[in-house]
């Protein structure tokens, strides 16, 4: 199971990503046997909001046949008919399917495969932009 200072590399490697609201929650699921999740917010109005999304979901879902990562990164909702829209009740989730593969894992990945430095959005813009 993660200790709690497992998480505070990729707690600090997400909120420094442009678009990243700076609250982040963070556990461990229970009777999972160590598995592990991150919630957070993406300001959707944020001009880099969509690429952060898209680079996430890259690198946590599918960054290659051969090098897929145990980790799935995803949208959740409360029911939108109840609550009210995405700019207040979209959050995205990344969760482990790995006990061994612990948060700072993961923000080794993804530091390895975001631009660089993460926190200039000008790192970010690709051809098309």
């Amino acid at each position: 199971m993660p200790e709690p200072h497992d998480f505070q590399r990729l707690l600090d490697y997400l909120k420094s990503l442009p678009a990243i609201d700076p609250s982040i929650g963070s556990g461990t699921g229970t009777g999972e046997g160590g598995l592990w999740w991150v919630k957070f917010i993406i300001d959707i109005h944020h001009p880099m909001a969509w690429r952060i999304v898209q680079e996430l979901g890259h690198v946590l879902n599918y960054v290659s046949l051969n090098e897929r990562l145990p980790t799935v990164f995803m949208p959740v909702s409360p029911p939108p008919y109840l609550n009210g829209g995405p700019r207040n009740f979209l959050s995205w989730v990344i969760e482990s399917s790995d006990a061994t593969f612990t948060p700072s894992d993961c923000a080794e990945c993804l530091e390895g495969r975001l631009p660089r430095p993460v926190d200039d959005p000008e790192q970010w813009k690709l051809d098309e932009d």
